[in-house]
């Protein structure tokens, strides 16, 4: 286990780089991550990882820290109930919205877009109701990460199937590629989708998605909650003013912005929007 003086350091030293905060019972996640880079760094303790840190102030080994510590798993549509809701409530109410307000396209940012599974869900979502729908409303999604590691197997697109089995079977193969021979049990998500995602690295907290247009949903779901109080009010409300009047902030079901000031209106737990 990781001794006081060592797990302090890492704590502050990725709260001032990523804002993550992490909190006394995070301590075996932080061993189990930072175990990983001892193998990858061929440095037999984490005190001495913690040493070559400080001495080497080697900036590719703090950004895999940073990768290392803010890795989450996730899976295709997780937490289901956000992309019924987008699908059955929002895009109805923006399609009626698009003709009176001039909107060219569909703006909607996945903020921590992780492995790439929320937003190649959330572009499922899109493709199919712009075909129910026929209609031929472009559409684009701004995926963002603090993990560069991570956002290039995001874009690479490929899922084990575990990761995709929540898809519909329909959905599955309307819109992903199923791997043979050497390539079984693997699916990647078809160009054509994929091309619609646009990947880029940023802090939350300190960078801006590279579309500049206001966003009509953003989707910052399970990352709060690695956040303390002031950074999480920060946050709210720099996403806050990056949404179209009447857009929509979707966070984690475990996640809540009671004790938090902000402008929006909670339509629904984990579910906000921007006064119109």
């Amino acid at each position: 286990m990781i001794r006081d003086s060592d797990y302090d350091f890492i704590r502050k030293l990725v709260y001032n780089r990523s804002r993550i905060n992490l909190g006394p019972d995070k301590r075996e996640l932080v061993t189990a991550r930072l175990n990983k880079r001892l193998r990858a760094t061929n440095l037999p303790s984490i005190g001495d990882y913690c040493r070559y840190l400080k001495e080497a102030k080697d900036e590719d080994e703090l950004s895999h820290l940073i990768d290392a510590i803010s890795t989450n798993h996730t899976y295709f549509f997780r937490e289901k109930e956000h992309f019924d809701f987008l699908y059955g409530h929002i895009l109805p109410e923006m399609l009626k919205r698009k003709a009176a307000e001039r909107w060219s396209r569909f703006n909607l940012w996945s903020a921590a877009s992780s492995s790439g599974e929320e937003p190649y869900s959330i572009a499922i979502t899109l493709a199919e109701f712009v075909r129910r729908q026929n209609t031929d409303w472009p559409w684009r999604i701004e995926a963002t990460d603090i993990s560069h590691r991570i956002l290039a197997k995001a874009r690479e697109a490929v899922y084990r199937e575990e990761t995709v089995s929540k898809v519909p079977k329909d959905l599955l193969t309307q819109y992903f590629q199923k791997g043979f021979g050497p390539h079984e049990g693997n699916f990647r998500v078809k160009p054509d989708l994929a091309e619609q995602v646009r990947f880029s690295q940023i802090n939350l907290l300190q960078g801006e998605p590279p579309n500049s247009d206001p966003f009509h949903v953003i989707f910052c779901r399970n990352v709060m909650i690695y956040f303390d109080h002031p950074t999480q009010q920060e946050l709210v409300n720099r996403l806050a003013r990056r949404l179209v009047p009447g857009g929509y902030l979707l966070v984690g079901h475990s996640e809540s912005l009671t004790a938090i000031q902000h402008g929006l209106t909670m339509i629904k737990p984990a579910i906000y929007r921007l006064p119109l």
